[in-house]
């Protein structure tokens, strides 16, 4: 077997990954980038493996959400915070409902770059490149903006780096302190529904509180009454700013993309023989592979096989993405194959990807009540088949965006037009996040009672 090198991807085909004409001016770009400080730290995302091996022994559960695709233009400390918080808010309801803890991970602070199923955009006759993220070209409909600029990710290196300090300030502060959940939701949420019930949730837990405070048990003697741990993560899609990005750790000499904890692997970029799996596979990074409904079961064993040879748990993260109506199709013999080969992998549902269509207008959306269908649906086919689901990948912003139809708020075909801000797909808006988490507690409680009668059987 040939020896791992961090440029090794390059010996293989690979696909979405954009054609710089300059070719000096990149090597130059990724050149500085090699030589910037990690955006995290190799002990991070050790420790972030360590508690998916929990959640591979139904001991924990995966909440990973946030952004589509991060812009420069929505760039605000603000949209951090909310975000944060959102995922707080969720995490502290799916806490109450299975009594496990959440390992919470973000689509943040580096989610820039996107596969798109077209490499061309057609307006008014005009044939232009796609929009390919951020980090690779610009939104705007005109030759400049899309043609692929190295520099630009410079600019994604420091809105990252910019973003994980604050996340980290957020996380580590105080604002986290669970004496503070009251100033964890969103104004526009505080009315609706949904904020009465986490309303309900916050009194529980202020309850819970003054009882352990009466015992001695405080946020002062315990830090895990004030702080989280908070990952972040994206797509490995990019691969040239991920070489970059990669350095040896000193302790270890293992090798760890430091751009994100958590690197996953896409729908359309997953073949064993490609350069996105050559190159996740000499990273210690836990790894993501999306499953669509085109994924072989022998493609996914041998996918596990080379990026996880020792079968180590935590390490990989199996994110299910089939539609509402073909989990029941797909979704059974990928739990069968992994069952009857033993492989040790997170079971994760992205309910988002499978669900989008095109409204009458030509925006694209996902119809609120079949990704509730898709995550329920999800639950059951794990439960019939004697398997854990242990995650949730979602994509939502804290903002109040009109990008998904239908949930309480009754968001129509008609007003997507009225805030639908998102650079690339639609995203659930905080109210219709929290709708979603609360109206999915009864599948929890139910996958939660299955891990723990697993357990005390095993025992």
């Amino acid at each position: 077997m040939k020896k791992w090198k961090t440029n090794s991807w390059k010996n293989y085909p690979v696909k979405h990954i954009p054609e710089y004409e300059d070719k000096k001016e990149l090597d130059m770009v990724l050149g500085k980038l090699k030589n910037f400080p990690p955006l995290v730290f190799a002990g991070e995302t050790r420790s972030l493996t360590k508690q998916l091996a929990e959640v591979v022994d139904g001991k924990a559960f995966l909440l990973q959400g946030g952004d589509c695709a991060e812009s420069f233009a929505e760039f605000h400390p603000d949209n951090i915070r909310d975000t944060f918080k959102l995922i707080l808010q969720m995490a502290l309801i799916l806490t109450s409902s299975a009594s496990l803890p959440v390992v919470k991970v973000g689509r943040i602070a580096g989610q820039f770059s996107k596969p798109r199923s077209s490499p061309i955009e057609i307006k008014d006759g005009k044939e232009l490149p796609t929009y390919l993220g951020d980090n690779i070209n610009g939104i705007e409909f005109n030759a400049k903006a899309r043609k692929p600029d190295a520099k630009r990710m410079f600019r994604a290196y420091s809105q990252a780096a910019s973003t994980l300090n604050l996340l980290r300030a957020f996380s580590q502060g105080g604002f986290a302190d669970l004496r503070k959940v009251h100033l964890w939701n969103l104004g526009f949420v505080n009315k609706s529904q949904q904020g009465k019930r986490f309303k309900e949730l916050e009194d529980k837990v202020s309850d819970a509180l003054s009882f352990m405070e009466a015992c001695g048990i405080t946020p002062e003697s315990n830090r895990r009454l004030r702080t989280v741990n908070f990952f972040t993560s994206h797509e490995a899609l990019l691969l040239p700013f991920e070489e970059s990005m990669t350095r040896v750790d000193s302790t270890t000499g293992e090798y760890h993309d430091t751009s994100a904890h958590f690197v996953w692997i896409g729908d359309r970029t997953r073949q064993p023989d490609g350069g996105h799996v050559e190159f996740c596979k000499g990273i210690k990074n836990p790894i993501g592979i999306k499953c669509g409904p085109s994924l072989k079961v022998t493609e996914l064993v041998q996918l596990c096989t080379i990026l996880n040879p020792e079968n180590e748990k935590g390490r990989i993260t199996l994110i299910s993405r089939f539609g509402y109506d073909n989990v029941e199709k797909f979704l059974p013999k990928l739990i069968r194959t992994i069952k009857k080969e033993g492989l040790n992998v997170v079971w994760s549902c992205d309910p988002m990807h499978g669900n989008t269509i095109k409204s009458a207008a030509g925006y694209k959306t996902r119809p609120f009540n079949n990704v509730v269908k898709e995550v329920k649906n999800v639950f059951s086919v794990h439960q019939a088949e004697g398997s854990f689901a242990g995650g949730l990948h979602v994509e939502m912003t804290g903002q109040d965006v009109t990008e998904c139809t239908g949930g309480a708020q009754k968001i129509s075909e008609q007003d997507l037009s009225h805030r639908y801000h998102t650079h690339c797909d639609p995203r659930l808006n905080a109210s219709q996040a929290l709708e979603l988490a609360f109206l999915i507690s009864d599948e929890i409680k139910k996958n939660s009672q299955f891990s723990k009668n697993i357990a005390r059987a095993a025992s």
